[in-house]
């Protein structure tokens, strides 16, 4: 044995997890101001730093020199800025803009920028700047600028964190430029030392893909296209894999620890009530109805999303199910994101019901004390069968005699969290949960990657495209003229306004109030105009929906508690003012209010987009019908955005991976973590739990019961 060996120093070791307990200010270079300054970034720690990944990449190998631009083109330049100047004037609140004028040796170009003003004060002459645009001819050839970076001298060498020829473009805000940024995520990485990978080395090794330490090095500090391209694939696989393993987790331990029971029906129910509907059934809600009936008579507990578009018929395979289990002997409860839709639920399935031997309770929150106390009484006594109601049926104090399947609509408006405390109101309730927001597969796998998916892909026959118009606030009247003449028809038409009442934020949206008033006295004088919005009381808004489906009212001026759910089939038309302010997936669920009955529908859109985004969704709604394709638009405009907060149990939003342009990526980690966890159902193996410490972080306190022993 040799006498002595050469020491060798390891680097330090760290976990993410670990980075995510230290504070900014234990980099060098930030005190409480930078911290400030980052937090307005979303960074708050260490390993917030580390992660606030880079928006693109600019390839200065591949620039075009100023005196080779062309008029029309997007191009990137590297230039220094000889002086900088301040164009336009301030329009509705907008900062005016200035024209920063650049030199790369071959020519000058001025390169404008709208807004952003703070940003003069870091072009101060010879800065050198990265800038992408388009060239326009404009008073005389200027680069319109979609982004502008200080970087260091292009032609300096060294050891420098901003050298390469690719140049991280980083979000950045008035008090921290995009370089500042990267010089501080190279400190805080010298800092960290190495960081430990939390994903199995097997699975590295199964897919082709570096360490974790060596991924976020490469993508902040890139040396090949080739290499940096690997480094991104595994952080995008990182984030998805480790979604998806939560996922599986939740699903194994439901599978594993949560005994089902059979709720095997005679079809004495189901039967009649399926032939007596004025319809036929889809082929789709036929699948779908064979679907969930399996699941019932399994001893596993059901978990299963059913997405079907507006009107494609969902309540129809909600009540089938329901009657199922309560010829089984159990019960049933429905659960309505708002009073509105559970008290038009309760109408339409205790009509539906009438013949049959089944009970149908309401249960609201604005029921008297009198009402509440009977409908708990026959729910704990188990003479309801089925039990229709808002949030209130899963607060304390509401006891099930025997509660076997828990249908929740409309999803997207409660969490996962809310939907797992039915699991104390019964013995493993099996859960349906309903939406008509049609999600792209991509979310669906991400949102709802545990339950198993039913698509109602095929709406009833007859139903009719709704003819859907855009028009600016000068063109509104011509849209209340489309009304009148369905008015004549003798039918009826919704009023839509994103406010109850005036607003001085946004002075330029017409209130509810304000437009039911000129509209009753001024539009239409000779029709009632009804008013029904949030604030109102549960028996005015009982009132006002009773009066609107009898035909009492003619024009419904709403808010968007209608949005979901409300059946008026004699409606053929709605005007929406200021659409703009509507997301896409709203806009397509407030048309779908005009499209249950026999006259041919209408929306007009009444808004005036102020950005490109919203003129897409406008544009977007009036080009397509379907729902799933909107769903799809609505990603790839706004993005992911919050996929997860308060309405997914507080995770985090993806950093790095696009659910749209991911897709091969996610089935990739789905089908990996899954099998790992079917090996592994909590994750318990030593080489497992930095993966299982990553979940608890990405998907919040409330997933501990996954992982209890």
């Amino acid at each position: 044995m040799p006498a002595s060996l050469p020491r060798v120093t390891l680097p330090e070791r760290t976990t993410l997890t670990a980075l995510r307990g230290r504070a900014t200010t234990e980099v060098p270079g930030v005190g409480p101001k930078v911290a400030g300054w980052l937090a307005e970034l979303g960074v708050e720690s260490v390993a917030d730093l580390i992660q606030h990944y880079p928006a693109r990449h600019e390839d200065l190998s591949n620039v075009k020199k100023i005196a080779d631009l062309r008029v029309g083109e997007k191009a990137t330049v590297v230039g220094r800025v000889m002086s900088t100047r301040p164009v336009g004037r301030p329009v509705r609140g907008r900062s005016p803009g200035f024209s920063a004028q650049l030199y790369d040796g071959t020519g000058y170009i001025p390169a404008t920028v709208w807004g952003r003003q703070w940003l003069v004060g870091q072009l101060v002459e010879d800065t050198w700047v990265v800038v992408s645009g388009e060239v326009q001819r404009r008073y005389g050839i200027q680069l319109a600028t979609k982004s502008i970076e200080v970087v260091d001298d292009p032609a300096s060498t060294g050891d420098n964190a901003h050298a390469g020829r690719f140049v991280p473009v980083y979000p950045s805000n008035r008090g921290i430029n995009a370089r500042r940024v990267r010089t501080l995520i190279h400190r805080a990485l010298d800092e960290c030392g190495y960081i430990l990978d939390p994903l199995p080395a097997g699975v590295l090794a199964e897919h082709g893909l570096p360490t974790l330490h060596d991924a976020i090095q490469e993508v902040h500090f890139p040396e090949e296209r080739g290499r940096l391209k690997r480094a991104m694939r595994r952080l995008i696989f990182h984030e998805l894999f480790v979604l998806q393993a939560g996922l599986a987790v939740r699903k194994s331990r439901v599978e594993l620890e949560e005994t089902g029971r059979s709720h095997t029906g005679d079809g004495r129910l189901l039967n009649p009530y399926l032939k007596g509907l004025p319809f036929g059934l889809t082929g789709a809600q036929e699948r779908v109805i064979e679907e969930a009936l399996e699941d019932l008579r399994s001893e596993r507990p059901m978990r299963r999303l059913v997405q079907g578009d507006v009107g494609s018929g969902k309540t129809v395979v909600a009540v089938a199910a329901l009657l199922s289990v309560v010829e089984a002997g159990g019960q049933g409860a429905l659960m309505a994101p708002t009073e509105v839709l559970a008290e038009q639920h309760y109408l339409s399935v205790s009509a539906a019901l009438s013949e049959l031997p089944v009970e149908v309770v309401l249960l609201t929150g604005s029921q008297t004390a009198a009402e509440r106390r009977e409908a708990l009484e026959r729910v704990a006594g188990g003479e309801a069968g089925i039990v229709i109601g808002t949030h209130a049926l899963i607060q304390k104090g509401v006891e099930f005699d025997n509660l076997a399947l828990v249908v929740v609509d409309e999803q997207h408006r409660f969490g996962v969290g809310q939907r797992t405390d039915f699991r104390e109101k019964g013995v493993t309730p099996d859960t349906m949960v309903m939406t008509a927001t049609p999600i792209p597969r991509t979310l669906s796998l991400t949102l709802y990657g545990d339950l198993e998916v039913s698509v109602i892909d095929e709406l009833p026959p007859g139903r009719q495209p709704v003819e859907t118009v855009l028009t600016g606030v000068e063109g509104r009247m011509d849209a209340y003229e489309a009304v009148r003449e369905e008015l004549k028809e003798g039918r009826q038409a919704y009023v839509i306004c994103p406010l109850v009442e005036e607003s001085e934020a946004l002075e330029d949206v017409r209130s509810a109030e304000e437009l039911q008033e000129e509209l009753a006295e001024e539009v239409f004088p000779e029709r009632r105009v009804g008013l029904l919005h949030g604030r109102m009381s549960a028996a005015d808004k009982r009132e006002t929906m009773a009066a609107f489906r009898d035909g009492e009212i003619q024009v419904l001026v709403a808010t968007v508690v209608v949005e979901v759910g409300v059946d008026v089939p004699n409606a053929s038309a709605i005007v929406i003012e200021g659409a703009e302010r509507f997301g896409l997936s709203q806009l397509h669920q407030l048309r779908g209010r005009v499209c249950r009955g026999l006259h041919p529908p209408k929306c007009f859109l009444v808004g005036e987009p102020k950005t490109d985004d919203s003129r897409e969704r406008l544009e977007a709604l009036c080009e397509h019908q379907d729902g799933f394709k909107l769903s799809e638009e609505d990603l790839r405009i706004r993005g992911e955005g919050t996929l997860f907060g308060a309405r997914q149990s507080g995770m985090t939003d993806l950093k790095v991976a696009n659910l749209l342009r991911d897709m091969e990526i996610l089935v990739e980690a789905r089908r990996a973590a899954f099998s790992l966890v079917a090996g592994d159902k909590k994750l318990g193996k030593t080489e497992h739990r930095p993966l299982r410490r990553e979940i608890r972080e990405l998907l919040g306190s409330n997933v501990e019961w996954l992982f209890k022993e």
